[in-house]
């Protein structure tokens, strides 16, 4: 762990490597450990002048990045803090983002991406628990950096990327075009070790406070030479475009570490993406590999581009974060001729861990255990289960969190010897398949049987009227479970009592008559948490205002 002010380097036991399944991994020893060698390396191999980014805003070639974050890194320096100090970074995705985050790697201090949908509350949350002694934000979030929000935190420098800073009571303010002039662009990696703290991510706090994930200098190296490597197979002629953002573990993968550690661009996009801008994204920019999540894939195939656009540049299209119907991906090839390859991960293990593969997948499964990685299946007791028995996932790997931020309650629960315990319950096929099949805390009693939610909604999300849906159990007033069903009907579909009739019936029929929904909500859109997983806080409050 840390000392009580966090100021020193995170302490860790590492794991044996020949327990984590690296054998399978050939693993790049870089000749300073620290981070940011993933994307400085190109300096060294010849590709200064090689488009780093392509953006609205214009193209970063790796020189110019990496002086970027050279000039970062040095101003960070010259203000005397202290070793691992935090520095909050509140950004959207432009070029500004990597460089001052591979920048304060260099420097040898931690980087914490936070969620640009953050309320005032979680930002001020944010600010105290992390401990952070300066901000780096977005100018069009100027707003939420107010004196009421940076109240009793341990700022004392904010810092305004693309715009003028907004002035705050008793704290400097600055731009980072001043802030950076005059400081040189070049600047050597502080001599961090690889298990030294690098950056942190927070989770998505569904339930309770958000949780700061603590990741370590090796761990962006271990997820390029795993997932990376086998998977996306990324090459230096590659243009990645990830729709989900920096700030999510997924898009950080997606559009820093994995295309930089082989010299590939990457297409930066900042806003809120509409169908439309991401067609046109795509046909200006000409990406190879395309990341996408469910309902972005939803999103556009509702769109009526989706019968003009061509995807023509992309060999790849990926998507994580949440299950994958049948009928979308039956959609998506029809349309575009490309497979969507679904994966696992989470942010406590930097990124992918189960996987599908191009020309080798199982729609609706999470894939196979990506090299480098361990998965044990075992029962609440913790006793291993047989193969196609359902049981709760374990993974294990060189890229796994050693902690959680001030939290060792919560670090004793999930971080377990070397093995992190998903909370997910599984089942694996005889070919190495592994299909989600709930969390361990969704498990409900309907009319005296368990049921899980998401089984339902994995089910009803393949019924050829509906755009998407989501299945809750809720409590009602009798204290009694109730399956709730919430979807949103295809645009030429009409809701009535006969579609509910019919949907209860298909959900009777592909599994059992007691895991029907006895009520379904029609609504014109799901509300989506700043990740675009589903809201189901805001459903929950959706049938308590209807009540």
């Amino acid at each position: 762990m840390a000392n009580s002010n966090g100021s020193k380097n995170l302490i860790c036991d590492p794991v044996p490597r020949d327990s984590l399944g690296c054998g399978e991994i050939d693993f790049f020893v870089p000749e300073i450990y620290n981070a940011s060698e993933v994307l400085f390396h190109n300096l060294k191999e010849g590709r200064g002048g090689k488009i780093a980014i392509y953006s609205e805003d214009g193209q970063t070639t790796f020189s110019e990045l990496c002086a970027k974050a050279c000039k970062t890194g040095n101003a960070l320096k010259s203000l005397g803090l202290e070793d691992n100090a935090r520095i909050l970074l509140f950004l959207d995705d432009t070029a500004q983002y990597p460089a001052v985050f591979f920048g304060a790697i260099r420097a040898g201090f931690v980087p914490v991406l936070i969620n640009t949908l953050s309320t005032e509350d979680l930002l001020r949350f944010y600010l105290q628990d992390s401990g952070a002694a300066v901000a780096i934000y977005d100018s069009i979030y100027a707003d939420l950096f107010n004196d009421e929000t940076i109240r009793n935190s341990s700022l004392s420098l904010i810092i305004s990327v693309n715009g003028d800073p907004a002035a705050v009571k008793g704290i400097r303010t600055v731009s980072w075009d001043n802030w950076v002039d005059g400081h040189l662009t070049e600047m050597d990696a502080a001599p961090t070790n690889r298990d030294d703290m690098s950056f942190w991510m927070y989770s998505s706090g569904s339930t309770g406070r958000p949780k700061g994930i603590v990741h370590l200098q090796h761990d962006m190296l271990y997820s390029v030479q795993s997932f990376g490597r086998h998977v996306l197979k990324v090459r230096e002629n590659d243009i990645c475009f990830s729709v989900p953002k920096i700030f999510f573990a997924y898009g950080l993968g997606n559009s820093t570490y994995f295309p930089f550690s082989v010299g590939a661009s990457v297409v930066l996009y900042k806003g809120r993406p509409t169908p439309e801008s991401v067609f046109d994204a795509i046909e200006k920019y000409q990406p190879t590999l395309f990341f996408g999540l469910p309902t972005l894939y939803n999103a556009l195939l509702q769109s009526e581009r989706c019968f003009t656009a061509k995807l023509n540049s992309v060999r790849l299209c990926l998507s994580a974060a949440e299950t994958l119907s049948e009928e979308m991906f039956k959609k998506w090839h029809d349309l575009f001729s490309h497979e969507i390859v679904e994966g696992l991960g989470s942010t406590e293990m930097t990124h992918v861990y189960l996987s599908n593969r191009s020309g080798c997948y199982r729609v609706g499964s999470a894939g196979q255990r990506v090299p480098g990685y361990e998965i044990k299946m075992t029962d609440l007791d913790g006793n291993l289960v047989k193969k196609g028995d359902e049981g709760l996932l374990w993974v294990r790997g060189d890229s796994s969190a050693p902690c959680y931020w001030n939290r060792p309650e919560k670090t004793a629960e999930t971080m377990r010897g070397s093995w992190i315990w998903t909370g997910d319950f599984f089942t694996e096929d005889e070919d190495g398949f592994f299909y989600f099949r709930g969390r361990a805390d969704d498990l409900i009693k309907v009319s005296g049987q368990w049921v899980y939610p998401l089984e339902v909604e994995l089910c009803l999300a393949n019924h050829p009227k509906l755009q998407e849906c989501a299945v809750m159990g809720i409590q009602g007033e009798d204290n009694r479970m109730v399956l709730h069903g919430f979807v949103v009907p295809d645009s030429e579909v009409q809701a009535c009592a006969a579609l509910t009739k019919e949907l209860q019936g298909y959900v009777k029929a592909k599994l059992v008559p007691y895991k029907y929904p006895r009520i379904i909500h029609y609504v014109d859109a799901l509300p989506k948490t700043g990740t675009d997983k589903i809201d189901r806080q805001a459903l929950l409050r959706f049938v308590q205002v209807q009540d």
